[in-house]
């Protein structure tokens, strides 16, 4: 069976249509023709055997076959984009980019000393980060538009993503408030927490299981006062003394200083797990490497 070769130049029309919405739009973005962009895109439509859009009021749709397509030049293009990147970079004096995305229930403070492990390598590291969704920054991973995820919870069994999970270990957890709160709740501690005022991570969070599995354990039922997707968030409410909230207890010094809150106690058997994922590549990113293989001594140390 003879397969036919693949023209990029015409991928790449049909890619920017389906990026713009319509022939007219494409032509302007590239600088030619609306028939040459028309002839393109039907040469390849010709060479697949498959229509990619069809008509829509006055712009273009794709079709089941064109959403196909759609996503591996996706791929294509975007690795494109990338080459470029990491081109241009090691022509400006040895600069290594690292595209890292960051799962938004990822506390920042424990980003930063993972990404600090990169920043010490002999290159210069430049990263570039993206916060979002878990699912989300997979997706971009799997589409190579990121080098990392960074995330507290690792990739389901059921995913059908071509990524992979790197643990890089376990925080025990403290309970901290400001200055006020600390002092009125550290007496009598973990007991004291019952009816506290509390700041705790949104129930899609991995910690918060953990936390209320604490909670029932030890017969406590604190007030919650609110609840948040964003770690950041979380602990900017609880340095203005709403509530007692969680966090690393590596991150005891910096809690202290940028959100000016003290311990109140240790939570025995809570602990926050942290995971690097990232995609199967040929090429091992010598900053990603620098973080997977960092151990607790040099990134969990207090």
């Amino acid at each position: 069976m003879n397969i036919p070769s693949l023209n990029y130049k015409h991928l790449h029309y049909f890619w920017v249509v389906a990026k713009e919405g319509s022939v007219t739009r494409a032509a302007e973005r590239l600088g030619v023709a609306v028939q040459t962009i028309s002839g393109q895109v039907g040469l390849l439509e010709k060479a697949l055997g498959k229509s990619l859009f069809a008509p829509q009021g006055r712009g273009l749709v794709l079709t089941e076959a064109g959403r196909q397509v759609l996503g591996y030049a996706d791929q294509i293009f975007l690795l494109g984009e990338q080459m470029l990147e990491i081109m241009q970079d090691s022509n400006s004096g040895g600069v290594l980019r690292l595209a890292v995305g960051i799962s938004d229930a990822l506390p920042k403070l424990v980003a930063y000393r993972l990404l600090d492990v990169a920043l010490r390598l002999p290159v210069t590291v430049r990263p570039v980060c993206y916060e979002g969704e878990f699912e989300s920054l997979l997706a971009d991973l799997a589409l190579h538009k990121l080098d990392v995820v960074l995330t507290d919870r690792p990739v389901g069994p059921a995913s059908n993503l071509r990524v992979f999970g790197h643990s890089l270990g376990e925080w025990d957890i403290m309970m901290y408030g400001s200055k006020a709160l600390a002092e009125r709740y550290r007496a009598g501690f973990p007991a004291s927490l019952d009816g506290a005022p509390m700041l705790l991570p949104t129930r899609n969070n991995a910690l918060r299981g953990r936390l209320d599995q604490w909670f029932e354990a030890k017969s406590i039922r604190p007030e919650i006062v609110g609840e948040f997707e964003d770690s950041a968030l979380l602990m900017t409410f609880g340095r203005t003394g709403h509530g007692l909230f969680p966090a690393p207890a590596a991150l005891t010094g910096e809690v202290a200083e940028q959100f000016n809150a003290e311990s109140v106690g240790k939570m025995p058997g809570v602990q926050e797990h942290y995971y690097a994922i990232s995609s199967e590549r040929r090429i091992k990113h010598p900053a990603v490497e620098a973080i997977l293989s960092a151990t607790r001594d040099m990134v969990f140390v207090t």
